[in-house]
């Protein structure tokens, strides 16, 4: 199998395997108050709260794991979890997930980093939304800004080259279980 018709499987797999556990994020509290105009203020820096306690600690993960993917990822310019400190005034008492997806392979690594890569594009869709409800500008949503774009193409491009038939099972099953301990995460009480 050519790498092309690899690229083009593991983005369609992706896509169609993890389809049931994204969309059950878009029925979150947060997620349903945007979608029909109820969003507060309270609500959202609620939501910010618990994304930078799944965040942080992943991104720390993916820190410690840059060897495994190598420079052309741009992983420090991708990292956005300082976003959510400039947006919340006490990040140091939020509470942080109990427990990460596996990131111990390359493989864990793609398949996680393909759903916190994917929400930079949501957050622009977000963004709108809040600023339509009049709810002030979070640089967590705004994420990348006009870098967004580029920089998701850049991942996918990347992802669809390091795809192979050896890995792509494991990277759709990490996609799949970083939307499971997401969506588990956010649906917890909030703080």
């Amino acid at each position: 199998m050519s790498s092309l018709s690899i690229s083009v499987d593991i983005l369609a797999r992706l896509r169609h395997e993890t389809r049931a556990v994204h969309e059950a994020l878009e029925q979150l509290p947060f997620n349903q108050a945007l979608g029909n105009g109820t969003i507060t203020e309270a609500l959202t820096r609620q939501f910010l709260a618990r994304l930078y306690g799944f965040v942080a600690p992943f991104e720390a993960q993916l820190q410690s794991k840059e060897e495994l993917l190598g420079p052309a990822w741009e992983l420090p310019r991708r990292y956005r979890a300082q976003l959510l400190r400039q947006d919340l005034p006490d990040t140091g008492t939020l509470p942080l997930v109990p427990e990460l997806p596996p990131l111990a392979t390359r493989a864990q690594l793609l398949g996680a980093m393909y759903v916190l890569e994917g929400s930079t594009l949501g957050g622009q869709v977000i963004a709108r939304q809040l600023a339509k409800a009049g709810i002030p500008a979070r640089a967590y949503f705004s994420g990348h800004a006009e870098q967004t774009g580029p920089l998701w193409k850049t991942f996918v491009g990347l992802l669809t080259q390091a795809a192979t038939p050896d890995n792509a099972d494991d990277i759709v099953a990490s996609a799949s279980l970083t939307f499971q301990r997401l969506h588990a995460w956010l649906e917890q009480a909030q703080p």
